[in-house]
């Protein structure tokens, strides 16, 4: 495992009500939770397997870091701490040992450890990475740590479809370069809850 490479989950502990709230809306407090959990849970274990990266995870809330771990080894998990989401990622981006950070959301089913080595290869040459989300986000972020996260997450959008466009000028207006992954989607709404249950394999959901 290389010390100077840093994968972050970013994620809320699997609660009731805390997680998917958007999704839950239309299919139901129970059934959001199950999808989030199972997403988190296969999610942690296929990047445990990476052997290019020292593994961790960024928790909300802050206490959830220091519960009886939900999480496999080799994962180190830290608490996201205060502000808007943001605040939160540079926070995660900023506060790691030194190296290349690749930051991802929790709840992305596609996200490969492919992905994953594809961002630091991008990183090597840029400044930043980012997966792409189709409802105009990103799944993932990534900084080879030459300028503060935070100047690039200023009067962003979050939650919007302006949130990649808004980021990617920041970036542009610091002088940085910036790389993009493959587009995935983003199981935030009904619609898209929908169509990953016709892709995932028999039995999976």
């Amino acid at each position: 495992m290389s010390p100077d490479r840093h994968l972050v989950v970013f994620a809320k502990k699997p609660e009731p009500g805390r997680v998917k709230t958007r999704l839950a809306a239309q299919i139901g407090d129970d059934q959001a939770l199950a999808f989030y959990r199972q997403t988190l849970t296969d999610l942690l274990a296929r990047m445990a397997t990476g052997t290019d990266w020292r593994c961790w995870i960024s928790l909300s809330p802050d206490a959830a870091a220091t519960d009886s771990p939900f999480w496999p080894a080799p994962f180190e998990a830290v608490a996201q701490g205060a502000g808007n989401l943001g605040d939160r990622m540079a926070r995660a981006i900023d506060t790691l040992p030194p190296g290349p950070v690749a930051l991802i959301g929790a709840d992305i089913p596609a996200i490969r450890t492919d992905h994953m080595a594809s961002a630091f290869r991008a990183l090597a040459d840029h400044d930043t990475v980012f997966g792409p989300a189709t409802d105009g986000g990103f799944w993932l972020v990534g900084s080879n740590r030459s300028f503060a996260a935070g100047d690039m997450f200023k009067n962003v959008h979050f939650s919007t479809e302006h949130a990649l466009a808004d980021t990617l000028a920041n970036v542009a207006a610091l002088g940085k370069s910036a790389a993009r992954l493959e587009t995935l989607d983003d199981i935030d709404d009904g619609r898209a809850y929908g169509k990953w249950l016709t892709d995932v394999p028999s039995g999976a959901a």
